[in-house]
């Protein structure tokens, strides 16, 4: 039962994306590699995402392929073939998630509570994280490791950078300057801002401020033309990094840089992870529970406005995790309280 009384033999994690997500559930890894070092700890994940993770020592990755269907499935059974952990803390309620859990042998499935569960995400677990309605989900991941017994008040990243990663940055980052760095695309199209908008920033920081400013992204055809339409929208010159960089030199240039600006994506979460202050863009989503976890204080947030004009509710009347993704909803966000941000993380930057 749980909380355990010792630790287990092995643990098996469920986690398969999106970026963000998985950089929430790194604290938890972290806590149970401090606390019971001799438990061995097995992560399931997706591709993309295992490139991000692979450079953590200690962990068992196992790879899923999301486009494999269930020919995946049954690799990833035949992989665990004859296997049972002591635990399965299932942090993933997709039902890619849950099918990938259901191939796992645990003793305990250890998921979400009612209120965040989806998918029939409750009828795959054996036990359920404490139930709330409102907490962010860097805490709500961290629920998993209280649960099972660990002291895991606040969350721990940690990431390790390879020297190549560090030497790409170093070598594309001006070395006497502050820098912003703009990624302002997520792969969920209405929450982006609008490329002038993010011209309009980007030009205030190097006028205002002296900052040289850096557009990083991936490289699709849509990111790739948003950084072009930035860089064209500017008035001062701009080092376009869009689809040049690899996810661990992505990781390099967030912890190298001074200022992250971006809308509700991965590179959010990697920042605050690795320690740099972002400007987070909310109105799909709501700060409080998806936001840069030690930089809510720097979010322009109108989260709140969305739900009245378009849901025609308060935000605490809305399901917990609601997304309001329609066009124009990003609009709501002002490039002068982008710049007054700015101003602020600046500002903290000198005292």
């Amino acid at each position: 039962m749980l909380p355990l009384s010792a630790p287990p033999e092995s643990i098996c994690i469920v986690r398969l994306s999106a970026l963000g997500d998985v950089t929430h559930a790194v604290p938890v890894l972290r806590a149970i590699q401090q606390n019971w070092p001799r438990t061995r700890v097995t992560w399931i994940c997706a591709s993309l995402e295992h490139k991000l993770l692979s450079a953590i020592d200690g962990v068992r990755f196992i790879v899923l392929d999301k486009k494999g269907g269930w020919k995946a499935y049954r690799n990833l059974r035949r992989e665990l073939a004859g296997e049972k952990f002591d635990i399965m803390l299932q942090m993933q309620t997709s039902t890619r998630a849950n099918i990938t859990g259901a191939c796992v042998k645990a003793n305990i499935k250890l998921g979400w509570d009612k209120f965040r569960a989806r998918d029939y995400h409750r009828l795959f677990m054996t036990h359920a994280i404490p139930q709330t309605r409102q907490q962010h989900q860097v805490q709500g991941h961290l629920s998993f490791a209280r649960t099972i017994g660990l002291d895991a008040r606040e969350p721990v990243w940690d990431f390790p950078i390879a020297d190549e990663a560090i030497a790409f940055a170093e070598s594309v980052l001006p070395a006497t300057q502050r820098i912003l760095l703009i990624s302002p695309c997520s792969s969920h199209p209405w929450r982006n801002w609008r490329n002038e908008r993010y011209a309009a920033v980007a030009d205030y920081a190097v006028e205002r401020h002296g900052m040289a400013v850096v557009l990083s992204g991936g490289p699709s055809e849509f990111e790739q033309a948003s950084g072009e339409a930035i860089e064209a929208a500017m008035k001062n010159p701009v080092i376009n990094l869009v689809g040049k960089d690899t996810l661990p030199q992505l990781v390099a240039l967030l912890k190298r840089v001074d200022i992250v600006l971006c809308p509700d994506t991965g590179p959010t979460h990697l920042a605050n992870a690795l320690g740099t202050p972002v400007i987070g863009l909310h109105a799909c989503t709501w700060s409080k529970r998806s936001g840069p976890y030690h930089s809510l204080h720097l979010c322009v947030d109108k989260f709140a406005e969305a739900a009245r004009r378009y849901r025609n509710k308060e935000p605490q009347q809305l399901r917990w995790g609601t997304r309001i993704e329609m066009e124009g909803v990003m609009d709501l966000v002002e490039v002068d309280a982008v710049i007054e941000r700015l101003d602020s993380a600046c500002d903290a930057l000198d005292d």
